[in-house]
């Protein structure tokens, strides 16, 4: 898609998202108001499979100017073996196993979707592994990285207690291509943390974006789609709010690189590599869900069904 059809594309999405969510809201409504009072259509959360999570992502950017802010976030955590639930669109228990070779549970962080709209930038797949002793230990985890508007995905395997990623996706209009991902979390419990620092060849550890949450305690009559109402949206709003702060602020707006580069990124990778990353991929990255294997990091990149705006 050429980039300047791209904001044209953005608000034939954006009225095409208002309009489904409005529509579906009262759907919702409705249907809310049924299974009050008479029962019918209830959408309770499985207790013991769907964990619910409340907190506050943190982007903290510290180049070219100082710019923070905080936005409220629900979470699911869905143990993708026993919930009846599994959100679209996501991979399967025994794909994530497969791919990490665990043989423990697999536990999907994700935002479902609300009233037509998916998205959610980040999800992440605990994958355990189980001991002879019952116990579990979580071995490794698996990023799901979606960038908005452009539409495309990349999942990459992480240790959770502290690894490097190169950056082969282009997330963020105000940030270039040279920065690798410095990513640490910890096995989900009553409170949930992610980091993720982008540290820079010249500008060095100029961004960091946290995630921070404490698990819901509910009872069984809590309506999981309403818990979840316009939750993407408002997210989509905020993030679009931010970007107009920054051009505000004079910070420059760079053009999605596969406009000028296909090949971009390929060349990123390869510029990863140079600069010490861990990842060191071999395989053409040109066709659609190309998948490489180096070391022990599994990468796949993608693109994603619209609407993701």
């Amino acid at each position: 898609m050429d980039g300047i059809l791209l904001p044209l594309v953005v608000f034939c999405y954006f009225l095409y998202t208002s309009i489904t969510s409005f529509i579906l809201s009262i759907v919702l409504l409705i249907r809310y108001t049924l299974s009050q009072f008479y029962g019918f259509f209830a959408s309770r959360v499985d207790d013991d499979a769907i964990s619910l999570y409340e907190g506050t992502v943190i982007h903290d950017r510290r180049h070219p100017v100082n710019h923070c802010f905080k936005t409220p976030i629900r979470f699911a955590l869905i143990d993708l073996d026993r919930s009846s639930y599994i959100p679209p669109n996501h991979l399967s228990s025994e794909e994530a196993r497969s791919i990490a070779g665990t043989n423990g549970p697999v536990l999907l962080l994700t935002m479902p979707p609300s009233v037509g709209y998916q998205r959610s930038p980040l999800s992440l797949y605990y994958c355990y592994d189980l001991q002879e002793s019952t116990s579990k230990i979580l071995k490794y985890c698996i990023a799901e990285v979606t960038n908005s508007p452009w539409g495309e995905q990349v999942q990459f395997m992480f240790n959770p207690n502290s690894d490097l990623v190169a950056k082969s996706l282009h997330i963020s209009p105000f940030m270039d291509m040279l920065g690798d991902w410095h990513m640490k979390t910890k096995s989900p419990g009553n409170n949930l943390s992610v980091s993720i620092l982008v540290k820079h060849p010249e500008l060095g550890n100029y961004f960091t974006a946290s995630l921070t949450a404490k698990k819901i305690l509910f009872t069984s009559d809590v309506d999981y789609a309403l818990f979840f109402w316009l939750k993407p949206q408002i997210g989509a709003i905020l993030t679009y709010w931010q970007s107009f702060q920054l051009l505000l602020k004079n910070v420059q707006f760079l053009e999605h690189p596969k406009y000028k580069k296909p090949g971009y990124i390929e060349e990123s990778l390869k510029a990863a590599q140079q600069r010490g990353c861990c990842m060191a991929f071999q395989r053409n990255f040109s066709d659609e869900n190309a998948v490489a294997n180096a070391r022990d990091r599994w990468f796949s990149w993608k693109s994603v069904k619209r609407p993701w705006v």
